[in-house]
């Protein structure tokens, strides 16, 4: 059986190796931080969401992602509206300075991936990377439904 520390190592020291060289390329061509940027790309995918589903997309509370959203709001590049399904939330969406913002960040971020993994990947292989991220994901979000099931 693999060596699921050194699995685990390898996955936890790429992902931070990768965010800070991508973070630090966004800041310098586009003074936006990489956790702004992840915002933007999941409001431009979705047209839309709330703050709630960005904190389980990221992984992340909802208080964290309410503040992140306050200064990306802050910022101009994003605006609340009610939720016409439930007035309780609203819904968070780009404005036309945030949609500006991310299609120069997506040259950067697109240019930087290639640099970084490009060289490391072919088309098969990345294909084969991410089907086995996805499972890898699947099967810890399972194991935390069910660590949640039990308390």
């Amino acid at each position: 059986m693999a060596d699921l520390k050194m699995v685990f190592d390898g996955v936890i020291r790429l992902e931070t190796e990768l965010w800070n060289g991508v973070d630090a390329a966004l800041r310098a061509a586009c003074d936006l931080p990489m956790t702004w940027f992840d915002i933007l790309r999941l409001l431009d995918r979705s047209g839309g969401c709330r703050v709630q589903d960005m904190a389980g997309e990221f992984a992340i509370t909802v208080g964290g992602a309410s503040k992140v959203v306050d200064r990306v709001e802050k910022s101009g590049y994003c605006t609340r509206r009610a939720n016409p399904d439930d007035r309780r939330s609203s819904i968070v969406e780009l404005t036309p300075a945030g949609r500006q913002i991310l299609e120069t960040a997506l040259a950067v971020f697109d240019e930087e991936l290639r640099l970084r993994l490009g060289p490391a990947l072919d088309e098969r292989e990345a294909e084969e990377l991410v089907a086995a991220l996805a499972r890898l994901r699947r099967a810890n979000r399972a194991v935390g439904a069910s660590c949640e099931e039990g308390r």
